[in-house]
Parts: C-alpha cells; structure tokens; sequence
C-alpha cells in the first residue's frame, strides 16, 4: 500500500501539471471504487480550476473553484500524468482531463482507492478525526510525550495510530524506532519525554529520506512518471530479519505486533 512517502512523490511529480489548470473532463470508467465515485461529479468539474494540490495524511486534495476532490489511491493505486489520450487498459478507472492537454489517469487493480468530493475538507468524516501531520512543527517531542501518558501499547504501535500522527505507516515505523534506538515493544507509557524528541526526530528523518529517495517499493508502487522508489535499498532494518545489523552486525529480529511484522536490532534498541 503507497504510505506517505509514495503519496507525497506522486503529489510533487503530479502537481507542476494540475495546479492553475482548468478541468475540461473527467471520465469514469468504472466508479466502483471503495466509495463509488459520486454521480455528479462529471458534470460539477469541467471548468473548475485546480488551485493547489495538497496532502493531507494519505489524501491527495485537489482545491478547486467550488470544493475540493480528494484522491487516496488505496492499496494498489498510481496515477499517471499522459501528454496524449492513449487507450486505457484493464484497471484504468479515471481520467481527469485538463485544459493544458495533459490527463491525470488513476489506476487502480484492487479498487480500494476513493475519487471523492468536499466543501470543506476539515470537516470531512475521513480527515476530522486525524493526528498532526509528522513533517510538521506540530508534531515534536512535546506532543508526542503527552499522547504517551497512561497509554497501554507499544511505542510501535502507537506512532502507527492515524489519531496521534498520520503516516507512519509499518514501515516507517520500525525504522524511525530503530533510527532512535527504542525497542519497538516498549510501553509507550514508559517512553521519557528526551526519547520522545529523539523519536519525533526519527520519524521526520525517516520520512524526508523517503520522500527524497521517492519513497519505497515492496511490491509495485511506481510514481506519476512510472518510476519505482528506492528507499528499500536504504531499510535498516525492515524485511532484513536474520540479517546483520548494520550497525552493529547481530542479527535483525522479528516479531509480531497487531497483526503487523516489526524488525528491530536487540542490541542497538533498548526497552
């Protein structure tokens, strides 16, 4: 599933075409996405102009005239940005068309990804509920130590919840823990305030050599240019169990926690 590494790729190689250009069409192929792409939505975009493209959690939000258009590209989503209209394939379900002759096309295997529409994104019953964004000034040693406080999961586990912070997802979470040389079981409860600023610094760390390595491809992410991420190549420790530290070469471990494999060094990360 793209996290926000790969979501905040495809946002900076899909913008440079989209902002401050008019919708002329879009067409649907198939709306039954994991919401079903709204009924009025081809006739209320021709004409709009997209503003800005932001990112908002794993949430693309295109801020137009009247609303905004939120993508989330799900499990399997990639868009593509085509300078012509070349024949869609199989699993091609979007094309947004614009007045500079490019065309945004969204394609999605599994269609668990979303094409939806907001007047205010705030509010909106899929972001209302999120955490601070973690590249952001929100997000440090402070707020991260208070969100701790008589919490009863794993460090792991609770940087992993959307509520405290978006977009660490499994990945980025074992190595931040590891970056910041905290055990991924240990009790958040129990995590000191010094740690916490070490650890909000590893995950801003984490994600910027993500985001600038074009985020990390396990299985088939490709950006809007269909180029592949290359941060894999630079994991410390996920998917390298039984492999040297590189550190400290003992062993990579893994365990399970909430369903989810966690990789970690017993010797470079502490309880």
């Amino acid at each position: 599933m793209p996290e926000l590494p790969e979501v905040e790729t495809s946002r900076r190689g899909v913008a440079p075409y989209v902002e401050n250009q008019r919708i002329v069409e879009l067409i649907v192929r198939d709306k039954r996405l994991r919401w079903p792409v709204p009924d009025d939505l081809a006739s209320l975009l021709p004409g709009q102009t997209v503003h800005q493209l932001r990112r908002r959690a794993k949430y693309l939000l295109f801020e137009c005239d009247q609303g905004v258009l939120m993508l989330h590209l799900g499990m399997s989503g990639r868009l593509h940005m085509l300078d012509q209209p070349l024949p869609p394939q199989k699993h091609d379900h979007i094309d947004i068309v614009f007045a500079n002759g490019y065309r945004l096309r969204f394609t999605d295997p599994r269609r668990f990804g979303a094409l939806l529409w907001t007047q205010d994104v705030a509010q909106h019953a899929l972001i209302s509920h999120l955490g601070p964004e973690p590249l952001s000034a929100d997000f440090d040693g402070d707020y991260l130590h208070a969100q701790t406080r008589n919490r009863k999961v794993s460090i792991k586990t609770l940087i992993m919840n959307a509520r405290v912070v978006v977009g660490v997802g499994n990945i980025y979470a074992s190595e931040a823990c590891f970056l910041a040389g905290i055990h991924p079981s240990m009790l958040a409860a129990r995590l000191s305030k010094p740690k916490a600023y070490k650890l909000t610094e590893a995950i801003k760390t984490v994600l910027e050599n993500a985001i600038a390595a074009g985020g990390t491809t396990l299985r088939d992410f490709r950006d809007s240019e269909g180029k592949p991420g290359y941060f894999a190549q630079k994991l410390m420790v996920y998917a390298r169990d039984t492999q040297p530290c590189r550190i400290c070469e003992t062993p990579v471990e893994k365990i399970i926690q909430t369903q989810r494999s966690t990789y970690f060094c017993p010797r470079c990360q502490k309880r």
